[in-house]
């Protein structure tokens, strides 16, 4: 049996029994239990979007060095070595302008591996960041579901109980 008190437009029930009180606690527990999950989860996208904020300019910085650091130590070996091989002005220049040329084909050719493989990595991160958000937001609904069956359950057992001490 539950009393109901009626002032201005605010409903209070309370409850007659021990078990009716309790039904009340757990279900006001279960109302709480629900926001805090979802806090949890917009905390958690909150984190992942900064951790990719950080780590973007971080990724550029890091291709451009290479750029401007390795690039330029490959053309001055790749220079050194032609003038190295470079034959006395009497023979033919063929063959030390096709080294030369081979050389700086090779270059290129591990310059372009090197964007490739820079911008797959930053693909890679991309990816990996989107599904650690998948998986905080799968985790955080399946705790705000896990909330709502406990609270449930808790509610259903509280009836059953107080229909038999009824």
């Amino acid at each position: 049996m539950s009393l109901t008190l009626r002032k201005r437009r605010v409903v209070i029930e309370v409850p007659a029994t021990w078990m009716g009180r309790v039904k009340t606690r757990a279900v006001n527990t279960g109302q709480r239990m629900s926001p805090m999950a979802g806090q949890a989860k917009m905390a958690a996208t909150h984190r992942i979007e900064d951790a990719r904020s950080w780590a973007a300019p971080r990724l550029e910085s890091a291709a451009h060095g290479i750029e401007d650091q390795v690039a330029p130590y490959v053309s001055s070996m790749l220079t050194a070595a032609a003038r190295k091989i470079e034959p006395a002005r009497t023979r033919s220049r063929r063959w030390p302008m096709l080294v030369l040329m081979t050389g700086l084909a090779v270059g290129a050719m591990g310059y372009m591996a090197y964007r490739r493989n820079a911008q797959q990595w930053t693909e890679h991160m991309k990816d990996s960041a989107s599904d650690a958000s998948r998986w905080v937001n799968e985790k955080a609904e399946r705790t705000a579901d896990s909330a709502n069956r406990m609270a449930s359950g808790v509610s259903e057992r509280a009836d059953e109980t107080s229909r038999k001490m009824s």
